[in-house]
């Protein structure tokens, strides 16, 4: 099933709220990401008819055991994008929004290639 990048940003929105908090509303990812209410109610419920996220009784999310692998994935492009973006120069602000689109249309091959590059030579940050 194809999640398209919007879904995939809520994906990894869940996932970086759920590493400080196992209570996260809607108005939490509406926050963080900066959209309205029902645009957020919209997305997430589109997530929770693929079967990615859940909402129990008092409406708190949580992601899927698929959900939570697809997030990781779209999360570990985006760190190892930004990273690679900033060690050749690029500002930090700059190199967090590029990685951030670039995350959703590298190819696995080439990142592969970026992630085998980086646990050969490390990095300077």
């Amino acid at each position: 099933m194809t999640v398209h990048e919007s879904g995939e940003m809520y994906l990894e929105t869940v996932y970086i709220l759920s590493q400080n908090s196992q209570k996260i509303r809607g108005i939490d990812v509406g926050e963080y990401m900066g959209y309205s209410k029902p645009s957020v109610s919209r997305a997430l419920g589109i997530l929770k008819k693929q079967q990615l996220v859940t909402t129990d009784p008092q409406g708190y999310i949580k992601l899927t055991e698929e959900g939570e692998a697809r997030a990781k994935v779209i999360y570990e492009r985006h760190t190892l994008l930004s990273l690679l973006f900033k060690n050749i120069g690029v500002d930090e602000k700059t190199a967090v929004e590029d990685a951030c689109r670039i995350e959703h249309y590298i190819s696995e091959k080439t990142f592969d290639a970026i992630k085998k590059h980086f646990e050969k030579y490390g990095s300077k940050k």
